[in-house]
């Protein structure tokens, strides 16, 4: 059995308050656009960690990690938008979305410094 992994288990809850997320949004508002992008998104987060776990080098953990992060950052675009857009949303969805910006800026935290910690050790 593969040991605890931080990140792995944060950026693959986060996929599954992600998905719960998007059907709310296409069931409840009938919205398709903002929802897809920030599924698309949400999802590649863990997708990429879990291909930078398989890394052949240390390089390539470090590359796979930034592909991570730089979907952490879009994703938080994609949340921002719709809490902050004329969507007519729920209180319950506006609720779920806070808590994923809180999330998603925890993520980007600790990919940050993972990443920072894996270039300084290149460098050494």
């Amino acid at each position: 059995m593969d040991k605890p992994n931080v990140i792995r288990e944060k950026s693959y809850a986060f996929s599954l308050l992600i998905i719960k997320l998007y059907w709310t949004m296409q069931k409840d508002l009938r919205e398709f656009v903002l929802s897809k992008q920030v599924l698309r998104s949400g999802t590649s987060i863990g997708a990429n960690v879990e291909e930078a776990l398989q890394a052949r080098s240390k390089k390539d953990f470090v590359a796979k990690l930034s592909i991570s992060l730089q979907e952490a950052h879009e994703t938080r675009y994609w949340l921002r938008l719709m809490c902050d857009s004329v969507l007519p949303l729920t209180e319950e969805i506006r609720l779920h979305i806070r808590t994923l910006l809180k999330d998603i800026e925890e993520i980007i935290a600790i990919l940050t410094s993972i990443i920072r910690s894996s270039k300084s050790s290149l460098d050494e």
